[in-house]
């Protein structure tokens, strides 16, 4: 089995700051890309940013320039640091990882989602 465990959500002001983390566990042989996704309630999940393996990324257009996606190979952890959030950032947001256990193929593995508020 695979875990992904999510941390950071909250409340917090617009123009503020917030920190996610998100670690796996479990029957890990490698991981590939890992990435965080949104979601408002009534609307579809949608990709916020995703780093692969080799340290590539790729982010919205909404949050480029405000939110940095990094991850720590190591203790296979995926970062989320969000910066000037705005009101329309409210969302939960989810882990995602590519994994690879036992056998291949690589497998999509998702977090419980944590909430994410931005309002005065």
């Amino acid at each position: 089995q695979v875990q992904l465990v999510e941390s950071g959500g909250g409340l917090v002001q617009p123009g503020g700051s917030l920190r996610l983390s998100c670690t796996a566990s479990g029957n890990i042989f490698t991981i590939s890309t890992m990435g965080w996704y949104r979601q408002v309630p009534g609307k579809q999940r949608e990709l916020v940013a995703q780093i692969i393996n080799g340290g590539s990324t790729n982010y919205a257009d909404a949050v480029k320039g405000r939110f940095t996606i990094s991850r720590d190979g190591a203790k296979n952890t995926v970062y989320l640091q969000m910066n000037s959030l705005k009101p329309e950032d409210t969302a939960v947001y989810y882990c995602n990882a590519y994994v690879r256990t036992t056998t291949p193929p690589f497998r999509g593995y998702w977090g419980q989602g944590t909430q994410v508020t931005v309002s005065s």
